[in-house]
């Protein structure tokens, strides 16, 4: 089967596609409930600690199994369990007219968005990187992101149960020379945290303000550990560069509060996502564009 997909590239990508289909749909549930864990595992720890407890809707609601697979999918207002059939991604919500099935209320949108684009990015990668080691470590860093993305536009979250394993997996495979020799993914992990936490406390001194979170450090760090400290210049460029923009159109759109944070996650994401694919031929058309 591996030789098949290995001499045929049509039938590699339209696999890849479809199998970022079905991991766009589990990242959806990531998405959704880690956050919501999260808040549990933090209000379990509260109670803890100041050696009190909740009122009894809250204590029933906590001792109820939350977590990536139970309980199972179902609607959020009529409660009804969805049936296996109507969970295939993106073909169930044509088929369903987004809407559930036993009481018509709409399915939002960003579900089969998500598992679109999850499919298309991981065949983008597969496209790129070819039937190799690399693809295969780029479509985990690929969803990775996607699930980070998602929790951050939701919740401006980016969950260390994400990050620090995608940092240490980077220096991880690194160990191989995957993407760059381990001595230059060191570099970028340490590098890319402490580019971001000086910016933070220097912004934190001159304002009075906290004008990122951790979690944006632990990313970039995350990326300089796939990619080498080569590749952080590029990304805090593409990434500022396009946030900025993202945000001003955003405000002169919808009359945003300028004073409201805006998740940054995403746009590191989103550099890092492209450092990985075309960083190198970014960096070397900059080069010689400019006479270095």
């Amino acid at each position: 089967m591996f030789e098949y997909l290995s001499l045929y590239p049509v039938l590699l990508i339209s696999s890849t596609f479809i199998l970022g289909l079905l991991i766009g749909s589990f990242l959806n549930v990531v998405i959704l409930r880690l956050p919501v864990m999260m808040e549990r595992e933090y209000k379990r720890d509260f109670y803890s600690y100041f050696d009190s407890k909740p009122n009894k809707a809250e204590q029933e609601e906590l001792n109820k199994p939350f977590n990536l697979v139970l309980p199972h999918s179902h609607c959020p207002k009529c409660k009804t369990e969805i049936k296996p059939w109507q969970n295939i991604p993106v073909i169930s919500y044509l088929f369903l007219r987004g809407k559930c099935s036993s009481c018509g209320t709409p399915i939002s949108k960003r579900y089969p968005l998500i598992e679109l684009a999850t499919g298309i990015l991981t065949a983008v990668v597969v496209w790129q990187l070819g039937f190799t080691w690399q693809a295969l470590a780029g479509c985990v860093f690929t969803w990775a992101l996607v699930a980070l993305t998602g929790i951050d536009f939701d919740k401006q979250l980016l969950p260390d149960s994400i990050t620090l394993p995608l940092l240490w997996g980077g220096l991880l495979i690194n160990l191989w020379g995957i993407f760059v020799p381990l001595q230059d993914a060191v570099i970028g992990a340490i590098a890319g945290y402490l580019s971001l936490w000086l910016v933070f406390h220097i912004f934190k001194l001159v304002t009075g303000k906290e004008g990122m979170g951790a979690g944006d450090f632990k990313i970039l760090a995350a990326i300089g550990a796939w990619f080498g400290w080569q590749m952080l210049p590029l990304v805090i460029l593409l990434s500022a560069g396009v946030g900025a923009i993202a945000g001003i159109s955003w405000s002169l759109a919808v009359g945003r509060d300028r004073s409201l944070p805006i998740a940054f996650g995403p746009y590191l994401a989103g550099a890092g996502w492209i450092a990985m694919l075309w960083g190198e031929q970014i960096v070397d058309w900059y080069l010689s564009f400019s006479g270095l």
